[in-house]
Order: structure tokens, then sequence, then C-alpha cells
């Protein structure tokens, strides 16, 4: 088994990110949010698919100095 066949389901998506499942659903209707597949009525994502946008929301932050900031 790769990290291809690795599902998760909406509530334990909503459980890893501290969402409402409802706010998926959401995310779903609007086509936001990682991609997912349905399995009969069963909506699950690849966690290949969540890490993936877990990863592209990363931001990298800048900290600078004061000496930099009055210049």
């Amino acid at each position: 088994m790769n990290g291809h066949d690795l599902f998760i389901d909406q509530i334990q998506l909503a459980r890893r990110w501290k969402l409402s499942h409802r706010t998926l659903e959401r995310w779903r209707w609007l086509s936001q949010g990682p991609s997912y597949t349905k399995i009969g009525r069963r909506v699950v994502y690849r966690l290949v698919d969540v890490e993936q946008f877990e990863a592209e929301g990363l931001h990298a932050t800048t900290i600078r100095s004061e000496a930099e900031r009055r210049a």
C-alpha cells in the first residue's frame, strides 16, 4: 500500500484541520479545498492530496530587523 492508497473521510479531515465538516461540504460546493472522490455516497480524500493542499498553503515569513524597518 502506497500513499495513493490511503484515504481519510471528511470527519477525519475536519478533525485534522479543526474545522466543521460542514465547512468541508461548503468548500466542495464552491470547488475549493483539496481534491476528493466519492465511493458510493461516501466522500473521501486521498492523504497525498490533503498533504499537497496543505503544502500549497504554506507561506514563508519574513522577519526584518528593527534597523531594516527604519531604513
